[in-house]
């Protein structure tokens, strides 16, 4: 390693090399570092403009980093340069000088102990500056406009804003992105958020980028998108944006942004996350702006966090201990306070302090926007204190006690719920409990029993089962007595572990009998019958689960009363059709309806269970329809589901979708969040079956929300955020797919997913990341998901994948890695008899052995190019061959015109790298006249392959022509080289499709330097 004390000087050629290479590092203390070194070598030539160049380049970096209160050391020296000597200066350092004074007038107002007046006669002084200069007054408002937005004086930053806007444009206005993200800020800073987005708009839309926009339009559009309910461009502009901020350090207001927007929109777990990727954001002091910024929002987080009950949970803070929500909030509010009263002392305003509690205290402004990505779950909230049990409780008064107002109500509405059957009825029942134990009073024996009861459904307790049956008997109610130990037996069933044999079903068998036999003797007792019926069909049909268990297990223990599996489905069966049979006699009992219902679903599994789907499909349908027809809807949602499920197995598309709708229609909030995940990924992967990817990503994001909510692990958030994300790329979203895919990784495995999935994540993600422009990063993700596929016993993914990879590879400037990947991609083509992506691999590999922009490979060159050209002149002559040899039925049709295609593409590319071999070589050398005229045989020879295509290769034909006319013009071959133009002009004659008139402009281009040359 070279010693730097001993290392050669550098010269000015290098020194610039050394500031490009710099300057094109990530921000941060390292390229800081780097700057400061080369500034002192610039001063070691002893040549004025070399310091300059470094002192700029150093300032530069400072203004892109966490450390931008260093700016002013070096643009302080290069200030006085100029006023001694501006002849040191060249053009670009003169502009650059100048430019740079609207950096430090807004570095001066983000450091609070510069003071105002210093900002003020500085903004004077860049004032006359530009005036002496010849430039506009643009700039300078613009600055004052910042200086008493940043003051809170809103008159003058009014004025300053339309002055600023109506000055005239000039090469010291900031870039079109950068005023436009101003301008829209001001409009947002004023609520103004319609006319906000429509001033970003050309930002956001990429009209107009810079080193830090869209960036920060992204960021800063959120609010103003979530506040006008455009929920789906702000869950957008957050995935697009995050993407841009992570990587650059300077930008900490912007990322502080993202990670208020999820505390805002309900995901503060997300908003944790982002926390902890940045842990120097809590103490990089070089920019107190947004390090207060930055405060605010950790403070405004966890404020929301201690809000939800969550003060003691462990959070990212500062190094160096552990935090806290509850302490981390106090700590940031107090340091982000400390920062704005400098600011505010230094303005001698209070307007920083205000608009900084303002920002701390806001509230979300959406219960729920769901992301897509992974983010961990917040612990759930510790509930209310637990209320005596009223079933037990006796307060010292209860004999003269009267119900509360309050607790009349809540009895009604838990009555009213029992009533209508309605789910939530458990909730109104537990209300109650509260309630009367709070007031200490003693409800009736059938209002405890109630509660007993639906306590015991919401916990699945059977022994509250046999409490609440007491206390229905103690209230004269004896068949909800029996119904109450009913739902005990199957709840004990349901309870039953493994496949062991289970009672349950012999002990509903004789209150079951009594309860029907009365009916049928009496006619009385409808409701009852039914109630005993519905419950020994559902023991029964969780006995038909356990018998097959049973079965399939050799050391499970002896049959257990239903005799078989078999046996234990025809007495489901029957069970369900005799409850059918009796609900039936009913049609104008809701509540028998309800039960008929229930009959056709528990028919609708066993009929799935034996393999009878069309017989499920009616019974399910049956279901879903009485439910409603009952008034009982939310009850559908089960039945429907499974219609869904099994529709979508028998390839019925549309009622898939119909069913599965309903079941989130009919459910809604009342369905476990699995339950909801399942279903949107239902709809999801039905909706783009059929075309509709808008919608299908829709019901993607929700099955990746519900699939987080219900903490049932994570690969069903990982299968839907893959959905998602193949969504998102089909729809061009690339940004937001690579986010969401990213997401995926973490959680695929082959496991649970299959290795073909973890494959095709990759897969997708490499192409969102080359269409972002970062094909390292893609490069990476295919060889990952061909090194997978290398097992798999069909190959052609393996290939494909290897030869993607080695593209990205050469556009990455890595031409050693791309050729490897091009030579395995061919050596794997080849046995898959696919000729064409050998003869690509080939032809590629040749352009790295001359292309400086892939790399160049080191002591490669022409020979090795034409050796691996020729070579794919053979692959196409044999593939030719073998095809002109076979029947049309062994090579499919247009196999031998794709082959010839194929053969002229490559005769035309080995010219073209011929000629470009030539780059640099003096014109007379022989070599270069040789290379010519051997490039020429082999255009005019793609000509002719392509002319016997006939008119379907005419563009290629006359694009090959135009080349081989330029070679001929080279040549010294006028009349054969205004040959081939005019048959260009012929064939394109009268065209007015964009190729036939760029072929036309083109070929009258060569007939004119033709002309030219006379």
């Amino acid at each position: 390693m070279t010693d730097p004390d001993t290392a050669p000087a550098m010269d000015l050629a290098a020194l610039r090399a050394a500031i490009a290479e710099n300057d094109a590092r990530p921000e941060g203390p390292a390229r800081n570092a780097r700057a400061e070194a080369l500034l002192v070598e610039a001063e070691k030539l002893g040549l004025p403009l070399a310091v300059i160049e470094a002192l700029g380049h150093q300032l530069q970096v400072y203004c892109y980093s966490s450390e931008k209160d260093r700016m002013f050391v070096p643009f302080a020296r290069l200030l006085r340069m100029w006023d001694e000597r501006p002849e040191d200066f060249d053009a670009y350092e003169t502009h650059s000088l100048h430019w740079a004074f609207k950096w430090m007038s807004s570095g001066m107002l983000d450091q609070p102990h510069v003071p105002l007046d210093s900002i003020e006669q500085w903004l004077g002084e860049m004032e006359h500056r530009y005036r002496v200069a010849g430039f506009s007054e643009r700039a300078v408002r613009a600055g004052e406009h910042s200086v008493a937005l940043h003051i809170g004086d809103l008159e003058r930053a009014e004025r300053a804003h339309r002055a600023w806007r109506a000055a005239d444009r000039d090469r010291m206005s900031d870039c079109h992105a950068c005023e436009l993200h101003d301008q829209a800020w001001f409009k947002a800073y004023r609520r103004q958020d319609a006319q906000a987005l429509e001033l970003w708009r050309p930002v956001l839309d990429g009209e107009y980028t810079c080193a830090h926009e869209p960036h920060a339009s992204l960021a800063a559009s959120l609010m103003s998108l979530v506040r006008l309910g455009r929920f789906d461009e702000a869950r957008a502009n957050h995935l697009r944006g995050l993407r841009l901020v992570r990587e650059t350090e300077s930008m900490r207001e912007a990322y502080a942004q993202h990670v208020e927007f999820c505390t805002l929109t309900g995901n503060e777990a997300r908003a944790l996350e982002l926390l902890a990727e940045r842990p120097a954001y809590f103490t990089d002091s070089g920019h107190p702006r947004s390090h207060l910024g930055f405060l605010g929002v950790v403070a405004q987080l966890m404020g929301r966090l201690t809000e939800l009950g969550l003060g003691d949970r462990s959070v990212p803070g500062p190094a160096g201990r552990g935090w806290t929500a509850r302490e981390l909030a106090g700590h940031a509010r107090a340091q982000a306070l400390a920062i704005g009263a400098r600011f505010d002392a230094r303005n001698r305003t209070s307007h920083i302090g205000d608009e900084l509690r303002e920002r701390m205290a806001r509230r979300p402004l959406v219960a729920r926007l769901p992301l897509g990505v992974r983010a961990g779950r917040l612990p759930p909230v510790p509930g209310p204190r637990a209320a005596p049990d009223p079933t037990t409780a006796r307060a010292p008064d209860a004999g003269g006690a009267g119900l509360g107002g309050t607790l009349d109500a809540l009895l009604a509405e838990a009555r009213q719920r029992t009533q209508d059957r309605h789910p939530t009825a458990q909730d109104a029942w537990a209300a109650v409990a509260e309630a009367a134990g709070a007031q200490g009073v003693v409800l009736p024996d059938r209002d405890r029993a109630e509660i007993a009861d639906h306590a015991a459904m919401g916990g699945g307790d059977p022994a509250l089962f046999e409490r609440a049956a007491e206390l229905y008997e103690a209230a004269g109610a004896p068949d909800e007595a029996v119904q109450a130990r009913a739902r005990g037996v199957y709840t004990r069933a349901l309870r039953a572990s493994g496949a062991a044999p289970d009672g349950s079903a012999d002990d509903l068998a004789e209150p079951t009998r009594r309860a029907v036999a009365r009916y049928e003797e009496s006619g009385e007792g409808a409701r009852h019958a039914a109630s005993m019926l519905l419950y020994q069909a559902r023991t029964l049909l969780v006995a038909v689960g356990r018998e097959e268990q049973r079965a399939a297990d050799p050391d499970a223990a002896p049959p257990s009363a239903a005799g078989d599996p078999a046996a234990a489905e025809r007495a489901a069966r029957n069970a369900a059709q005799r409850l059918l049979e009796l609900a039936e006699r009913h049609p104008d009992d809701p509540r028998l309806v309800s039960r008929a219902a229930a009959a056709r679903a528990m028919l609708g599994e066993l009929a799935a269970h034996r393999g009878d789907a069309e017989a499920a499909v009616d019974l399910f349908t049956g279901a879903w329809q009485g439910y409603v027809a009952a008034g009982t809807p939310w009850f559908a949602a089960e039945p429907a589901s499974r219609l869904a499920a099994l529709a979508r197995h028998l390839d019925d598309l549309d009622l898939a979708h119909r069913a599965a709708r309903a079941a989130l229609e009919h459910g809604g909030p009342l369905l476990p969040p699995v339950h909801q995940a399942q279903l949107h990924l239902q709809l999801a992967e039905g909706l783009a079956r059929s075309g509709d990817l808008p919608g299908a990503c829709e019901h993607a994001l929700e099955a990746a929300h519900w699939s987080d909510e219900s903490g049932a692990g994570p690969a069903l958030g990982a299968w839907a955020r893959h959905q998602l994300g193949g969504l998102l790329l089909q729809l061009g979203r690339y940004a937001e797919a690579a986010e969401v895919l990213e997401a995926a990784l973490l959680d695929l495995t082959e496991e649970a997913h299959g290795d073909g999935t973890l494959v095709q994540t990759r897969w997708w993600l490499g192409d969102c990341l080359r269409e972002l422009g970062n094909h390292r990063d893609a490069a990476e993700q295919w060889l990952l998901a061909a090194e997978t596929a290398r097992t798999w016993p069909e190959q052609r993914d393996h290939a494909m994948l290897a030869h993607m990879a080695a593209e990205s590879l050469g556009h990455a400037g890595l031409a050693a890695e791309a050729d490897r990947a091009y030579e395995r991609a061919g050596e794997l083509w080849r046995p898959l008899g696919n000729p064409h992506g050998l003869v690509r691999s080939l032809r590629s590999r040749a352009w790295l052995m001359v292309d400086e922009d892939a790399g160049h490979l080191a002591g490669a060159g022409l020979d090795e190019a034409r050796e691996l050209m020729e070579a794919a002149l053979f692959e196409c002559e044999r593939a030719l061959a073998a095809a002109r040899n076979a029947a049309p039925e062994e090579v499919g049709e247009g196999a031998r015109e794709r082959l010839v295609s194929e053969s002229a593409q490559t005769r035309r590319q080995f010219g073209e790298l011929l000629v470009r071999s030539q780059d640099g070589t003096p014109e007379g050398d022989p070599a270069v006249r040789a290379a010519y005229e051997e490039a020429l045989e082999h255009v005019g020879r793609a000509v002719d392959d392509y002319a016997s295509l006939g008119p379907a290769a005419l563009d290629s034909r006359t694009a090959a022509e135009l080349h081989a006319g330029w070679l001929l013009s080279y040549l010294g071959r006028r009349d054969r080289a205004e040959a081939r133009a005019r048959s260009v002009l012929l064939a394109h004659r009268g065209a007015s499709d964009e190729t036939g008139s760029a072929r036309t402009a083109a070929a009258e281009e060569l007939l004119a330097h033709l002309a030219g040359r006379d």
